[in-house]
C-alpha cells in the first residue's frame, strides 16, 4: 500500500508589492492579492507573515524581506478592503503627503488623511462586460492603533459611471450593502 502523497505547499503568486502600494498597478493586479491574504498558508508562501490584528479594520503582515516604497523602508504592510498600505516609521506624515502632492482631507492632532486620485479610466469589467471606471487613489494617513507610524499606499476600485450610479441611488436594492465613499483602514477614526 502506497503512502499518501504529501499535500503540496501553496504556490507563490507573483505580487509586486512596491508597485501595488505606490499605485503603479491596476485593479486586476490588486485582485490577485485577495486570495493570498485570505489564506494564511498562501500569505506565508508569498512572504507575508500574518500578524495579530491590532486594528479591527485592517489585516497586518510582516514582510519576509523589507521593501522600499516612497523612498522609505517598510517591513510591515496592511490590507483593508480595496487598500494596501505600507506601515512606515514616519512620525509626521505631512512631508510625505506634500512630496506626493496629496490633498489634505483631515489634519488634526488625532488624525491625518491626505489623498489624490492618480488614475480614473474607462474600462470594461471582465466578469460582467459592464462599462466601469477604474479608480486608483494614493493616500497617506495615520491611525490611532499605530502611534508614531504613517500608512502610505493605494486604493483600487471599479466604479459605475456617474449616470448609472445616479440611477442606482434613485432605486437602491433592499439588500444592497452600504459602502463608504472613502476607504480608510480605521473606518475614519
Amino acid at each position: 500500500m502506497a503512502a499518501p502523497a504529501p499535500a503540496a505547499a501553496p504556490a507563490a503568486t507573483t505580487l509586486d508589492l512596491p508597485a501595488l502600494i505606490e499605485c503603479r498597478q491596476r485593479v486586476a493586479d490588486y485582485d490577485a492579492l485577495a486570495p493570498v491574504v485570505a489564506d494564511p498558508l498562501k500569505a506565508v508562501a508569498n512572504g507575508l507573515q500574518p500578524l495579530e490584528q491590532r486594528n479591527q479594520f485592517m489585516a497586518e503582515y510582516r514582510l519576509a524581506s523589507p521593501i522600499t516604497v516612497f523612498g522609505q523602508r517598510a517591513e510591515y504592510i496592511t490590507v483593508s478592503g480595496a487598500s494596501i498600505m505600507a506601515i512606515l516609521d514616519v512620525a509626521d506624515p505631512r512631508p510625505l503627503a506634500k512630496g506626493l502632492a496629496l490633498e489634505d482631507g483631515v489634519d488634526n492632532p488625532d488624525k491625518f488623511m491626505a489623498g489624490r486620485e492618480v488614475v480614473a479610466r474607462d474600462v470594461t469589467d471582465p466578469r460582467t462586460g459592464e462599462a466601469m471606471i477604474e479608480s486608483i487613489i494614493l493616500s497617506v494617513s495615520t491611525v490611532q492603533s499605530h502611534p508614531g507610524k504613517t500608512l502610505a499606499g493605494c486604493t483600487y476600485s471599479l466604479d459605475l459611471p456617474a449616470e448609472e450610479e445616479d440611477q442606482e441611488e434613485a432605486a437602491p436594492a433592499a439588500d444592497a450593502p452600504l459602502t463608504p465613499s472613502v476607504n480608510t483602514p480605521d473606518g475614519g477614526r
